[in-house]
């Protein structure tokens, strides 16, 4: 039973860290896009929306492949989660009232359930500009080029 490598592996591990280094084309703005879309969940929601807003705007025409996908997904998740949450606990007000009790639960968790997927997803997509790869929503995020 081998413990410990040999030379030759560490040799090996070694070039890989160093290869881990390299970023692709477009993986800070597809981490920056990523970013947004959480900061826009959890802490700062509309203005980091408009953020997203801005930055697709501006850049959705000359990003590099990756980031253009990135920037793709964030934006129109945002706008589908925005939709997701505000249409549905709309449609639970307006179906069973204000001052019914069990609205109020079904609304909290509902949003609760929705708005956590979101963030999961959002770990996700962070996770996968991180290492330089693309990411698809699954349902409601466009397909990338």
């Amino acid at each position: 039973m081998k413990l410990l490598p040999d030379d030759d592996e560490i040799e090996d591990i070694d070039d890989r860290d160093a290869d881990a280094g390299e970023t692709v084309p477009g993986q800070e703005l597809a981490v920056l896009a990523e970013s947004l879309y959480l900061i826009n969940l959890m802490l700062a929601p509309g203005l980091a929306f408009l953020a997203i807003v801005w930055l697709w705007l501006k850049r959705r025409k000359d990003a590099p492949p990756l980031a253009r996908c990135h920037l793709d997904q964030t934006f129109q998740v945002s706008l589908w989660g925005g939709v997701l949450l505000v249409v549905a606990n709309a449609a639970l007000f307006l179906a069973f009232g204000w001052d019914w009790e069990w609205t109020w639960v079904f609304v909290v968790i509902y949003f609760t359930c929705v708005h956590s997927t979101l963030i999961l997803l959002g770990m996700l997509g962070l996770a996968k500009a991180l290492a330089g790869k693309p990411y698809v929503y699954p349902y409601i995020g466009p397909r990338c080029d």
